[in-house]
């Protein structure tokens, strides 16, 4: 089978725009379109369901983002970056070359991501099992040091990354199966998720916040004329920035479990600290959203080679992608690719495409997505309303999770009034979870073989490099701090 075939190419281009489609609408996402459109795979060949799932997987990722910059309305948590960038970019009528970044930036990463992916599985799969609890407890700890480089006031940021670990902690702890902060509420037992909370923080604050405004008020559409060449030169004059966010979003993205919200955050907080312009991070510094697609993008591949090459899912996405090889018969791990090369080889390469797929749609479509500004905002409010209730509702098909979105709206909308910046609520409602179950994990281990904490954590040579890299980031995060201040 050719995988440049008009049939199979009509189908990664389906997947694609499915999944940009289904990205850009707040609360859903790529593992949501995969999930509603994986018994249609079933009548499919392995390899061309396989490659309309991998089309939505990258579609979605990049989706997410145009809203987000058009509407300052996430489609997606890993699309929080690209709204604290591109949005301030449209309020100065630069939404298109905002989207433009946006684009070419996910086309660079994702290539990146996918030719490591077909080159360095195997050897990256193996790195990627040296990871215990120790090692990811250190990964996830540098997350929580990135918060110290976002703008805005220390204490603001601080507060917020509490506030964040707060919620993280609500639910029924899954070690000691203790309640913490449920006050007898069933519906709270399961934990507070982070979709409510980016769909409450982010999009019902934006749309209560925009209740009532003057058509003055309201950002229009501008007609801005930019050149894409134009866009790609730049990106490739800051290629060590596209190089080393997709770096870290490959690299976040083989940790199984992690997730790409990790990679996103972890890449932008690297780009403010070496930028020439820091001041600018927030108010429409476009190296932030090179930073954050690339990452964004680079995470699809790399997310897949625990998959192929062990049969470990690296995500939720990928897991989705492994039960639908398991019900065509095919066995994950080593010997996919002696088994099945062409079911391997055929997936592998044809992500490629996607990445092409996802690059035309999304390049010659920005026209069109632009257009979003000119309807009324007495439109829009209800729609995303409608949408974003409707994400939250989806999530567990529980309206309680619809009532804690509303509830943390009318917080961020607050929020957003005193100044307390959202992106480390996020940040901390995402890590929470992580750092405290691999901190749990590693004290079940140290006891078990009677040492102690500190020694069982600092026992890998991996453990002691990631634990410096922690101290380095937050020396850094110090330094930076102080130098703004003195400026």
């Amino acid at each position: 089978m050719s995988i440049l075939s008009p049939s199979v190419l009509f189908v990664i281009f389906s997947g694609v725009m499915i999944g940009i489609i289904v990205g850009a609408i707040p609360g859903l996402n790529g593992a949501i379109g995969i999930s509603l459109l994986l018994p249609i795979t079933f009548t499919l060949e392995p390899q061309i369901g396989l490659l309309l799932l991998g089309g939505i997987y990258m579609g979605g990722m990049y989706g997410g983002s145009i809203t987000a910059i058009l509407l300052n309305v996430p489609g997606d948590v890993v699309a929080a970056p690209a709204a604290m960038e591109g949005y301030p970019l449209t309020q100065q009528g630069r939404s298109k070359e905002a989207l433009y970044y946006s684009i070419f930036s996910s086309m660079f990463g994702g290539f990146i991501g996918v030719l490591i992916l077909i080159f360095f599985t195997p050897p990256l799969a193996s790195f990627a099992l040296k990871f215990g609890p120790a090692e990811m407890f250190f990964i996830s700890l540098s997350g929580l040091v990135v918060v110290g480089a976002l703008a805005g006031s220390i204490y603001k940021s601080l507060f917020a990354v509490l506030f964040g670990l707060f919620i993280s902690t609500v639910g029924v702890d899954m070690i000691t199966a203790s309640q913490r902060f449920t006050m007898g509420n069933i519906n709270l037992r399961s934990g507070i998720s982070v979709v409510p909370v980016v769909l409450g923080l982010f999009c019902l604050a934006e749309m209560f916040l925009n209740i009532g405004k003057k058509a003055t008020e309201v950002v229009e559409y501008k007609d801005q004329d930019i050149n894409k060449m134009t866009v790609i030169k730049d990106i490739v004059r800051q290629k060590s920035l596209v190089i080393k966010s997709s770096l870290i979003g490959t690299f976040v993205g083989l940790l199984p479990g992690v997730g790409t919200t990790l990679a996103v955050f972890l890449s932008y907080g690297e780009a403010k600290r070496v930028s020439k312009n820091p001041e600018l991070f927030e108010k429409g510094n476009v190296e932030g959203i090179i930073a954050a697609e690339a990452a964004n993008n680079a995470t699809v591949g790399s997310s897949l080679v625990p998959l192929l090459a062990l049969g470990v899912p690296g995500s939720p996405t990928s897991a989705i992608i492994a039960g639908a090889l398991i019900i065509h018969g095919v066995i994950l791990g080593p010997s996919l690719f002696v088994q099945r090369p062409d079911i391997a080889y055929t997936f592998i390469f044809g992500m490629l495409l996607t990445v092409v797929a996802m690059t035309l749609i999304g390049a010659f479509g920005i026209k069109y997505f632009s257009y979003i500004l000119k309807i009324k905002m007495e439109y829009i409010v209800p729609t995303v309303l409608v949408f974003t209730i409707f994400g939250a509702y989806s999530l567990r098909n529980n309206v309680f999770d619809v009532l804690i979105a509303i509830i943390l709206g009318v917080i961020g909308a607050i929020f957003k009034k005193t100044g307390v910046p959202l992106a480390p609520i996020i940040i901390g409602v995402v890590l929470g979870g992580l750092i405290e179950t691999n901190l749990m994990r590693s004290m079940t281990i140290a006891n078990a073989r009677q040492v102690s904490l500190v020694r069982y954590m600092l026992t890998n040579p991996l453990a002691i490099v990631l634990l410096v890299m922690v101290c380095a980031i937050f020396y850094v995060v110090i330094k930076m701090r102080a130098t703004t201040k003195t400026q």
